[in-house]
């Protein structure tokens, strides 16, 4: 099995994850030894977001950090183990809220494919860009 960067690459579905992971000097740190749980936004999530705001992320690193790393939670956290929980605490120090009434939500990001194996953790895929407050 490969570890969480490479099974996102793999995908094929998260070049703007990946290229910002990069950018933002996490590559390493999530192909270490984990386990972690990362609620990774599509190209479609990042698309979603107004004009521009990728592009003004990648310029300023110390912000894009901080919402990547809203996207992370220490440990292996499977879907079995999400629905139970009302909220997460993210490696960037806040807190997401769940909600499993309707599916899975994080915050206000829908989570489309659970459960996405990999040897240092597990890949839960949203369709939005969640963003610390």
């Amino acid at each position: 099995m490969a570890d969480i960067i490479d099974t996102a690459v793999n995908a094929g579905s998260f070049t703007t994850l990946a290229a910002a992971l990069k950018a933002a000097d996490l590559v390493t740190t999530l192909k270490g030894k984990g386990p972690f749980t990362v609620f990774a936004p599509t190209d479609e999530a990042f698309a979603k977001l107004p004009a521009g705001t990728v592009d003004s992320l990648l310029k300023d690193l110390p912000k894009l950090k901080q919402i990547l790393t809203y996207h992370v939670v220490s440990g292996k956290v499977m879907a079995a183990d999400v629905v139970k929980l009302k909220s997460a605490t993210t490696v960037q120090g806040s807190d997401v809220k769940i909600d499993a009434s309707n599916g899975v939500k994080i915050n206000e990001s829908t989570v489309s494919t659970p459960d996405v194996a990999a040897d240092n953790g597990v890949i839960h895929i949203i369709d939005t860009v969640l963003m610390p407050a």
